[in-house]
């Protein structure tokens, strides 16, 4: 009733709101409802003409597919876990691009889990994972969940399906993908002798990272390709951070017998380290060169850009994700696939 006491007239049929069904999107598709599902879910299984009209039909009518409908027929989340160590660390930015633009084009998508150190946020994604909340994981961690880095521990009882991405997990019987990081450090440790230089540092990372031990064998093997000697008193600890960095700037700043040139094992580190050599009043390359590791985006714009060794960051999140996919589709994938690096000659490393 309204406020004059006369009834209230019912909506007219055509003017009610109705929610778009899969049906309105396959007609306007010209093709099947189960079309339409595998377009979304399965589109290897469509034609791309056919998915084309699918997404193309979806964009006008403004379909939204059920997702509880669609884990409840098929019991799967359609979701996938990406484990990474830091968040905040600027490497991971293309990485997850390519892993997400995979994943979307099988009809997937993801969750990320910042691990940032924490034993009570692994043993949470370990729960999450076990009790099947995701389809599969994708780890940039180093090791499986309840296990140490050097493979100590009980790892949890995970039965979806793993990739390890970046960090090779020894022992683990999973897809791996990564670079070859020894013979990487190789080549840029000759590529620093080749300049002349023999007094060469090296900025480590974590000890307890296998990136760090297969990077530190690389700076040896391309000091013995040179004919150099190892000297450990050039070895700098670090992290990966850019703090880490700086203070292997002060390390050398203090030091009355420089070395030449210096080799960080990560670009972030190199960049800290340069910013508190300038601070010092000394010169890169002219009073010490300086090489990174990764390419990350602020290389390129560092002052003075920064010689490195580019990974290919984007195409490994791809290569990662694609081989989850095949797993989850119940396709096989390789146990091990090595993408390759490429040495980025720039501004700050000079000639002796």
């Amino acid at each position: 009733m309204d406020e004059l006491g006369h009834k209230d007239r019912a909506e007219p049929e055509d003017t009610r709101i109705r929610a778009v069904r899969i049906q309105d999107v396959a007609r306007l598709a010209d093709v099947s409802t189960a079309t339409v599902s595998r377009a979304l879910a399965t589109p290897e299984r469509v034609s791309p003409e056919a998915r084309a009209r699918v997404l193309e039909a979806i964009a006008k009518t403004g379909y939204v597919p059920n997702p509880a409908a669609r884990t409840l027929r098929s019991q799967k989340t359609y979701m996938v876990l990406v484990v990474l160590p830091d968040l905040a660390n600027t490497f991971f930015s293309k990485i997850l691009r390519g892993i997400e633009e995979t994943l979307f084009e099988a009809g997937y998508g993801m969750i990320i889990s910042d691990l940032d150190g924490s034993p009570e946020k692994e043993a949470h994604f370990a729960a999450f994972t076990a009790a099947g909340r995701v389809d599969g994981a994708i780890l940039l961690n180093g090791h499986l969940f309840g296990q140490s880095r050097d493979g100590e521990g009980q790892p949890a009882r995970i039965t979806i399906p793993l990739v390890a991405l970046c960090e090779a997990i020894p022992g683990a019987d999973i897809p791996q993908i990564e670079i070859d990081n020894r013979a990487a450090a190789s080549r840029m440790t000759q590529h620093l002798a080749s300049a002349g230089h023999r007094r060469i540092a090296y900025v480590s990372g974590p000890t307890n990272n296998i990136l760090e031990r297969e990077r530190f064998l690389g700076f040896k093997d391309g000091l013995e390709a040179a004919g150099l000697a190892f000297d450990p008193a050039l070895v700098i600890p670090g992290d990966y951070t850019i703090e880490a960095g700086v203070r292997a700037g002060q390390d050398l700043v203090a030091r009355s017998a420089r070395p030449t040139a210096v080799f960080c094992t990560s670009d972030e580190m190199a960049i800290g380290l340069m910013r508190t050599l300038f601070s010092a009043g000394l010169r890169v390359p002219e009073d010490i060169s300086v090489a990174g590791f990764d390419d990350i985006e602020f290389a390129a714009v560092a002052e003075p850009a920064l010689t490195t060794i580019h990974q290919p960051r984007r195409e490994l999140g791809q290569a990662a994700a694609s081989a989850l996919i095949n797993l989850l589709q119940g396709r096989s994938s390789p146990k091990r696939i090595r993408l390759e690096t490429e040495l980025v000659i720039r501004d700050s490393v000079t000639s002796l």
